[in-house]
């Protein structure tokens, strides 16, 4: 239900009582009360604490296209688990060309042996390859803290007298982000104002940065290409990482697969000398990795997903009919696989792979993170 004649006093947006991760969410049992807040504001009024809220693409557009009048610094924020799915797209072609501090999250999530130094620089090569250019990258793990004080250095350094705006797609952290920052810059104690900004169906969030300047937060956007589009809450949880992912080696011939639960099929279609070579999966620990012949492999999943195979936790309606598939052929270099939502898979040098996920859900392939 929405309620039409009531708006939000402190973001501004109308107020429902239907969907609780929907902006302007209220219980019922506050609609007859006076001055009513959503939760959102609730929660940042009470316990500065920022919550997202899940928008459409095109909520997001005006709010992002607002942006293109301002002089501010950008801060897009994305989830190195998931670098491809959450990136958002056509930036530039949204806001202009602003200066812009990328910041790279969850990297408690990556193997812990990763070597930060050579991950950034993997990163700024694959930026110049696409002509997208920074002022600075930090790799951080908002959830611990680690990278706090880079990012606000950063801040600080690039900032020349201007408002700065934290964008990012749902579920990279963002809210952990912005909640980390309102602790260092106002404290427990002090209570985080709201604003409203012209033009916009969803407000944003100001936090302050001096005695001159905000921190804005802007809603966070889920693209039809991730995967947290077609879950259920429940099975988010079993797909989304909270902790460092472990890898897992299939030593693989031509002619076996392996099963991503019950969302992808990675299928060998060649190796240097039909010989079995090691394939190395980084998807989050509670997903059920199983490995068989390929052989009929379309009938076993129909017959397994959601049992043997999950998650998804409960078989998906007409999944034959809502599949893709895509192949790739390694060069002289690993390649990483990438699925939307599902991490990725470092194949070695010179393999072919056929890779059958849901469709709609974005697959790449990028020169391996591991490359040196």
């Amino acid at each position: 239900m929405t309620i039409q004649t009531y708006k939000c006093i402190g973001c501004g947006t109308a107020l429902q009582s239907d969907h609780p991760d929907a902006a302007g969410y209220v219980p019922k049992s506050a609609i007859d009360k006076e001055d009513i807040i959503c939760k959102r504001c609730f929660r940042l009024k009470h316990y500065n604490e920022v919550q997202d809220v899940n928008i459409s693409d095109e909520q997001f557009e005006n709010i992002i296209r607002g942006l293109k009048d301002v002089n501010g610094l950008i801060v897009k924020v994305v989830d190195a688990y998931d670098i491809e799915g959450s990136w958002i797209e056509d930036l530039n072609h949204l806001i202009g060309r602003k200066d812009l501090i990328l910041v790279i999250n969850k990297m408690d999530i990556l193997p812990h042996a990763m070597n930060h130094t050579r991950f950034k620089q993997w990163v700024y090569k694959r930026l110049k390859e696409n002509k997208i250019k920074v002022l600075d990258i930090v790799l951080m793990s908002a959830i611990k803290g680690n990278g706090l004080t880079e990012l606000m250095e950063s801040i600080v350094k690039h900032q020349l007298d201007r408002d700065v705006y934290i964008i990012g797609t749902t579920n990279v952290g963002k809210s952990t982000l912005i909640n980390k920052l309102i602790e260092s810059s106002v404290g427990d104690k002090d209570v985080v104002t709201t604003s409203f900004f012209p033009g916009t169906t969803l407000d944003m969030i100001d936090i302050p940065l001096d005695e001159n300047h905000f921190i804005f937060d802007t809603p966070g956007i889920v693209y039809p290409h991730q995967l947290s589009y077609y879950l259920s809450r429940d099975d988010l949880k079993l797909v989304t990482p909270k902790k460092e992912i472990k890898q897992r080696i299939f030593q693989l011939s031509s002619d076996q697969s392996v099963f991503i639960g019950g969302f992808a099929r990675i299928s060998v279609e060649f190796t240097t000398d039909d010989e079995r070579l090691p394939f190395v999966f980084f998807q989050n620990n509670e997903i059920h990795l199983h490995r068989r012949k390929t052989e009929d492999s379309d009938a076993f999943w129909l017959e397994h997903i959601g049992g043997l195979l999950t998650p998804p936790t409960s078989s998906i309606e007409n999944l034959k009919d809502s599949l893709q598939t895509y192949r790739f052929n390694a060069g002289q270099e690993r390649l990483d696989i990438v699925i939307s939502g599902l991490g990725f898979i470092t194949i070695p040098a010179y393999a072919a792979i056929e890779v059958t996920t849901l469709n709609r859900l974005k697959v790449e392939s990028r020169i391996s993170i591991f490359e040196g």
